[in-house]
């Protein structure tokens, strides 16, 4: 077997050999490109420990070193290294807002003005009338203020920055007080009391987790009380026994006390959502009608922008938050002001936004809609699939996801795909390694793809996926 492995070893070409047989036409002397020369450099160490790993002489045996072999690797090696990291996938897992695969989809509109602003240069601190330096958030300012009412509004890079701000801007080294049931934790373990503790404000819990009265609040007001702060449970709900305290009557209380009131709402939605039979979710501008100081949310949620953390509210406030330090250090890029600016504009008409922004069509798609998808795929997939394949269209659910609207369980069609040779994990990751991956869930050993999130521009490749799976 040794004299097996030394042979092996023998047979292997020289780096620069295989590399020169990777370039045809590269005439002998001419340097090669270092990329090849990595290439051929990492295939050949890999046989090397490959060989020298073998146990037996099966394995020995095994090890393909034919020149064709190794070159194909080395070619192979190089379209991985060309492949961005980052890569476009088909969404049918049943969660619209799922922040493992980018959460918003932006708009049209949005997009083309992201596209625009990226690849030209344009007037994002420059004022054209005065010609002098200008505003970066002028344009979403405005749009904000006529969206909600608010005051003033300031954007920076994501809901939990915009947190941090306003509590290290308003409440640095002073108590700030919150009811214990809206101490939430979020994704990536993003903690209330963590980012208040991070923020130099002193956590002043009242209440029970699951009652807190408008008394516990006055109890705790004292000389150190910065701000009365209100957190939306939107990515939970406590049901039963339960008490909160409206925000109408901590405006009042915090009026009465000479106190600010803040709101982190989250998921911030700028359209009624209950009028398509969805979960009642406040507005952000019903929020700032009810007087709250500061409201906080996120930009790539409900809103369906860009990630973002938008603060709106009384301009005394925003003002103070625009003049900290730290608000250089969370300011959002061009590419996120032109996605959220074009984003921002659909909301002037109401009823266009919910057409044109790709969260709210699948949001609001009535189930019929997802049916006639389902079913054009079925039929584009006859005769195309094995004899051994079980393919059809069942009734599901699907969730919104991103922590927005937890009890809301929208009526979907899954197109579910079983097989007698192959179980629904080796099924998954079959369609999870097509180009583009698509990506559905398991449930009950059955693999499922939710055909809410699939766009219809997608269904031929979904197509393409079923052929080299199934077919």
């Amino acid at each position: 077997m040794q004299e097996t492995r030394l042979a092996l070893l023998r047979q292997l070409p020289s780096v620069d050999g295989l590399a020169q047989a990777c370039q045809p036409g590269n005439g002998s002397g001419s340097p090669l490109p270092k990329l090849i020369l990595e290439a051929a450099r990492g295939v050949l160490e890999r046989k090397r420990r490959q060989v020298l790993a073998a146990a037996t002489d099966e394995e020995l045996t095994a090890i393909d070193l034919r020149h064709e072999a190794l070159q194909a690797e080395v070619a192979s090696w190089l379209i991985q290294t060309h492949q961005p990291h980052f890569r476009r996938v088909i969404n049918a897992t049943g969660v619209i807002l799922h922040t493992n695969l980018g959460r918003a989809l932006l708009s049209q509109a949005a997009v083309e003005n992201v596209a625009l602003l990226a690849s030209h240069y344009s007037n994002l601190e420059y004022d054209l009338e005065r010609g002098q330096r200008g505003d970066r958030y002028v344009a979403v300012v405005g749009l904000l203020q006529r969206l909600t009412g608010a005051e003033d509004a300031l954007v920076v890079n994501n809901n939990a920055a915009a947190v941090l701000l306003a509590l290290q801007a308003l409440a640095a080294e002073r108590e700030v007080v919150v009811s214990r049931g809206e101490l939430i934790e979020i994704g990536g373990s993003f903690r209330i009391p963590d980012i208040m503790r991070s923020s130099g404000a002193l956590l002043h819990e009242v209440g029970t987790t699951n009652k807190t009265h408008l008394t516990d609040y006055r109890a705790a007001i004292n000389e150190r009380t910065a701000l009365l702060l209100k957190v939306h449970t939107s990515n939970y709900r406590i049901v039963g026994f339960t008490e909160t305290v409206p925000r109408e009557a901590l405006v009042q209380l915090g009026n009465a006390s000479q106190l600010p009131v803040m709101e982190d709402l989250g998921s911030g939605n700028l359209v009624d959502l209950a009028a398509y039979g969805l979960e009642q979710e406040p507005t952000v501008s019903e929020v700032v009608r009810a007087g709250v100081d500061v409201v906080t949310f996120s930009g790539d949620k409900l809103l369906g922008g860009p990630q973002a953390g938008i603060l709106v509210g009384k301009r005394r406030y925003i003002d103070v938050l625009k003049r900290h330090p730290l608000n250089r250090a969370l300011r959002i890029d061009k590419m996120t002001l032109a996605g959220l600016e074009a984003t921002l504009r659909h909301y002037l008409d109401p009823d266009a936004a919910v057409r044109a922004i790709p969260t709210l069509q699948m949001i609001t798609a009535p189930v019929q809609e997802v049916n006639r998808r389902a079913r054009r795929l079925l039929r584009q997939l006859t005769g195309a699939i094995g004899s051994d394949w079980s393919i059809s269209v069942q009734g599901d659910v699907s969730e919104v996801g991103a922590g927005a609207l937890p009890l809301t369980k929208i009526p979907t069609r899954v197109v579910s795909v079983r097989s007698v040779r192959l179980s629904a994990t080796e099924i998954e990751q079959r369609f999870r390694g097509h180009n583009p991956p698509v990506l559905g869930r398991i449930q009950q050993d059955t693999f499922l793809l939710d055909m809410r999130m699939v766009q219809d521009h997608e269904l031929p490749e979904v197509v393409q996926a079923f052929r080299r799976v199934c077919g």
